[in-house]
């Protein structure tokens, strides 16, 4: 499983990237996890607003800062 945050680096898409982490720990699963900063890389997931979240390619959310809880719900549902 791959997930992806996109955000050029602010403070939301940084706590995101903090929560997806620790929601990948308390699951004890294993997953790439990548920051994608680059506006077009962000664009071409089709994500307009920030902080994204991509699951194996697709994108999941957008413009909303997730808590542990629903990282895991989000797993949970696309592995």
């Amino acid at each position: 499983m791959k997930i992806e945050i996109l955000g050029v680096g602010c403070a939301k898409c940084n706590k995101l990237e903090e929560n997806v982490k620790q929601a990948i720990q308390e699951m004890g699963v294993e997953v790439e996890v990548e920051h994608v900063k680059d506006l077009g890389e962000i664009a071409k997931r089709g994500v307009l607003m920030t902080p994204g979240l991509t699951i194996n390619g697709k994108a999941v959310t957008q413009g909303k800062l997730l808590n542990v809880e629903q990282v895991k719900n989000l797993i949970e549902k696309h592995s």
